[in-house]
């Protein structure tokens, strides 16, 4: 077992914001696979400062997607919760590099 080091709401912002960075350069280069594991990534952070600042759960991945349908519902958009099922897809992609070039285009910009 390992002691995890808590982050604060700031600091989870901070970070979606270098995962997406570091995702629009792997794209560019080429690298979709570390660019899609970049983009999700950032977008997980994303989701665990809306939690933490809610005081939601959010250290599982179905936390995760409890509290991206609990903000989708809050905001009235249902675009939130289309983004994070997108990033899911690229995170698959990490793994299996299975995504077309055309759906890495399409589905890109609305998970970023």
């Amino acid at each position: 077992m390992f002691a995890e080091r808590e982050t604060g709401v700031e600091e989870c912002v901070a970070q979606a914001w270098a995962f997406l960075a570091r995702s629009d350069e792997e794209f560019a280069s080429g690298d979709t696979r570390q660019g899609a594991e970049n983009l999700c990534g950032a977008v997980s952070q994303v989701v665990i400062a809306a939690a933490k600042q809610r005081g939601w759960e959010y250290r599982t991945h179905r936390a995760n997607k409890n509290a991206v349908t609990r903000l989708s519902d809050e905001y009235d958009d249902p675009f939130i919760a289309a983004g994070f099922g997108l990033a899911d897809k690229f995170h698959v992609h990490f793994f299996h590099g299975n995504l077309e070039d055309y759906e890495i285009e399409a589905d890109r910009p609305i998970a970023h």
